[in-house]
């Protein structure tokens, strides 16, 4: 099988810019191009044309890109079109994806996979450095293959395929650290359900603990430190970075509790994704309110609201209780259904799986804090 090279030409195995190529060969870049088209060039073919033993296939669109001056390499592109591809499909990331899904990308033509089935890191034949990390759904009381962690500089870090520096994987995820490519980070939040974190970058690796650390937030890198003295810069950075790491919390934390109550509001059954939030039991501010499932419920933004207000409580029987000066209220249809009539009313979506459903605990301390309130 011959292997697909981006858009730079190729000499004696290398991949070059056509800058570099024009200044081995000493012609003009149309010069170039014509040499490829007219199978001149040492050791490519296009991709339209025959085969040539021992040499290497160009897509012809990667000629055709040359002659109007396209600068992103096939790689470039293919990874570009990859999160646009997949922003598509998940609402600028914020909603998750199943895994067969994400078997369905295709650019120019060739289907290219993005996550693999069994491995973290993934690298397509096609590429030359890898295109996703994946981090493997964790069940409660179970622990993943790799634990990755947040290190005192508050960045996130992803472990080493096993503890061999130079093995395939690991390699490939240097390759995209060392030539600054994006990758996508796939967080699993149920069987076969993930959720989608890009682009991220690999700024660095500590070999010594056998990982990389990454960047979850690019525009930290457009941080310029002539304006800034390095005190002030080293603050603004790490105030950034626990930003990030609090939105990444955030969007895994609603993906997992929308996924658990099957895209329903826990109090009046409404299914409509957009319309629905993951609500905390115990607000993330207290310090006992953990972004796990169990301290979570989907409702719909009213509920939310309400909830939040304290008009809205949770008996931990799971039963829905209304404030008193509510239900005395007299007002329109939205009070009335939506509020009232759900007063002393059970809940009506809980997940399936008994350690995805609400905290007894939990919903204790947020009942107490209703009644007080």
């Amino acid at each position: 099988m011959n292997r697909v090279f981006p858009a730079t030409p190729v000499v004696s195995g290398r991949h070059l810019s056509t800058s570099e190529a024009a200044e081995k060969i000493g012609v003009h870049q149309t010069t170039i191009v014509d040499w490829v088209q007219t199978g001149r060039f040492p050791n490519v073919y296009l991709e339209s044309g025959r085969a040539v033993h021992g040499a290497f296939k160009i897509p012809e669109v990667d000629v055709v890109g040359l002659l109007v001056g396209k600068s992103a390499s096939w790689d470039e592109r293919v990874r570009q079109a990859a999160q646009e591809w997949l922003a598509a499909r998940t609402n600028d990331g914020e909603e998750a994806v199943h895994y067969l899904d994400l078997e369905d990308f295709h650019f120019e033509n060739e289907r290219i996979p993005l996550k693999s089935r069994q491995r973290g890191i993934w690298k397509p034949r096609a590429l030359d450095a890898a295109l996703s990390i994946t981090t493997t759904f964790r069940r409660a009381g179970q622990e993943r293959p790799y634990e990755d962690e947040v290190g005192s500089d508050g960045m996130l870090r992803y472990k080493w395929q096993g503890d061999d520096a130079d093995a395939a994987d690991n390699r490939a995820l240097r390759r995209a650290m060392t030539d600054h490519l994006p990758l996508i980070w796939f967080f699993g939040i149920a069987p076969g359900v993930y959720q989608p974190v890009f682009p991220v970058y690999l700024v660095s690796e500590e070999q010594e603990h056998q990982q990389f650390v990454v960047d979850i937030d690019p525009q930290l890198g457009v941080l310029n430190g002539d304006h800034l003295d390095p005190q002030e810069l080293k603050i603004a950075k790490r105030y950034g970075t626990r930003l990030a790491r609090t939105r990444l919390h955030q969007r895994l934390f609603r993906s997992s509790v929308i996924k658990a109550y099957d895209t329903r509001c826990a109090v009046c059954n409404l299914k409509h994704r957009q319309l629905l939030d993951a609500a905390h039991i115990i607000p993330d501010s207290d310090e006992k309110g953990t972004p796990d499932v169990s301290n979570g419920m989907a409702m719909c933004k009213i509920h939310h609201a309400a909830f939040d207000a304290g008009i809205l409580g949770i008996r931990p029987d799971l039963i829905v209780e209304i404030r008193s000066d509510i239900l005395a209220e007299v007002d329109g249809p939205m009070l009335k259904y939506g509020l009232q009539e759900r007063h002393e009313q059970k809940l009506m979506s809980v997940p399936l799986r008994k350690r995805e459903r609400p905290s007894p605990q939990a919903l204790e301390l947020a009942y107490i804090r209703f009644k007080i309130a």
